[in-house]
């Protein structure tokens, strides 16, 4: 195509000769060289152009005024849309600069548009795979797996999980396993969601064995595994679960934790979360919920500032409901709010202990003053061994689970019946 008739060829000129130059243009000069640059170089410059439009556009934000980002984010998906299809690159660029736009949608309330982009990035991503540009079949499709879940199409969101689970498994990791297997749990489909999280659980017994992941990691999951075989009606296995998980706590109180390679933190805080979902309300299309069982980044914006909103009412909620005695109606309030506020501290700061530790004591408080009632108590008792656990308070978190798994036990066995 000739372009004499269009490009200013001086100022595609003076554009080289400052990406070239000896000092470094600033954000808003590579901005206005690639858009000069793009139009006689397309292939070479609409993913510079792209990508240099996301960080400008995050740049730009002012005092939370978000025009600006949405108008140059706007125009980075239009540039990595007009990459050519033959180009290797296209789907990474276009599927990396559309979750930027995505995210801007969101956070400016345009959620039916951000739906529409997610498609789009699974389209661009299905495509790629088909050419051979991408390594696996769920290239691109996370973003819009999360956003189908937040609506409670858990069915859909669990169908391109397993998609993208598939060519790695039986060797998935925490987050696609989990992820897969809370989608599925949601959807109803309890006894297929214990397998990729039985496949993690046996994962992780070998890396724990070669020291390559952290033994309370492998305690979270066995605890989790077991409230499910529980729901699946298997309690000898979710017994059996749960008795492990007792030795290995024991373990780490007598030697501590051999090993910290891994992000411990979110392993907890994310199983925490997932452990409240039946709590909360049903996710909708109208009213979107956290995608329980994704890492916390993956969250659309719109749902995590709901989620995390809601903690000034849930405080207020259970200090009244205490005050007024209804003790039934606070455990299930502090059950909310303790999980609420864990996602909150977990993504402020690793420094949970101080912030987190008053409002576990006060669960397994109010759960002691429900009269006969066990579950409620081996409930908070586990919440709690589980945080100390992630606090490194190996010996308290052993003491609470002994305490828990044996009244469960207890509150499980038939009643002996004497004769007269």
């Amino acid at each position: 195509m000739n372009h004499s008739g269009k490009i200013d060829h001086d100022a595609v000129l003076q554009a080289r000769t400052m990406l070239l130059g000896s000092g470094r243009p600033n954000l808003s000069q590579e901005v206005q060289a690639y858009r000069v640059l793009a139009r006689v170089s397309p292939a070479s410059y609409l993913p510079k152009l792209a990508r240099a439009l996301v960080s400008y556009g995050y740049r730009v934000e002012d005092r939370g005024r978000m025009e600006p980002r949405l108008a140059l984010h706007t125009e980075a998906a239009d540039a990595a849309r007009r990459i050519g299809t033959d180009e290797p690159n296209r789907a990474d660029v276009l599927c990396d600069v559309l979750d930027s736009y995505r995210r801007t949608l969101l956070t400016v309330g345009r959620r039916g548009e951000a739906l529409a982009v997610c498609e789009e990035m699974a389209g661009a991503g299905q495509l790629a795979f088909e050419r051979g540009h991408a390594p696996g079949p769920g290239h691109g499709q996370h973003p819009l797996a999360m956003m189908l879940a937040e609506e409670g199409r858990h069915g859909e969101a669990a169908h391109i999980l397993g998609r993208s689970a598939q060519p790695a498994r039986p060797t998935c990791g925490f987050w696609t396993a989990v992820g897969w297997a809370a989608e599925l749990d949601a959807a109803g489909r309890h006894e297929e969601a214990l397998t990729p999280l039985s496949e993690l659980v046996v994962l992780t017994r070998s890396e724990t064995d070669a020291g390559a992941t952290t033994l309370a990691g492998l305690v979270w999951l066995l605890v989790h595994r077991s409230g499910l075989l529980d729901a699946c009606g298997r309690p000898e296995e979710a017994g059996a679960d749960r008795r492990e998980a007792l030795r290995l706590l024991a373990r780490l109180a007598e030697t501590g934790e051999p090993s910290r390679r891994s992000n411990a933190l979110s392993w907890w805080s994310t199983l925490f979360a997932l452990s409240g979902r039946a709590a909360e309300p049903a996710a909708t299309p109208e009213a979107p919920r956290p995608p329980f069982g994704a890492d916390f980044r993956h969250w659309s914006p719109d749902t995590r500032e709901s989620y995390l909103g809601e903690i000034p009412a849930l405080e207020a909620r259970v200090a009244e409901l205490t005050e007024a005695g209804r003790v039934p109606e606070a455990v299930q309030a502090h059950h909310r709010l303790v999980r609420h506020s864990a996602v909150l501290e977990e993504q402020r700061t690793w420094r949970i202990q101080e912030p987190l530790r008053p409002l576990f004591d006060q669960g397994v408080t109010l759960a002691r003053r429900l009269p006969g009632a066990p579950a409620a108590v081996v409930r908070a008792l586990t919440d709690r061994a589980m945080f100390l656990a992630a606090a490194d308070r190996y010996g308290e978190a052993h003491a609470d689970f002994a305490e828990a798994v044996a009244l469960r036990e207890g509150a499980d066995r038939p009643p002996i019946v004497t004769r007269t």
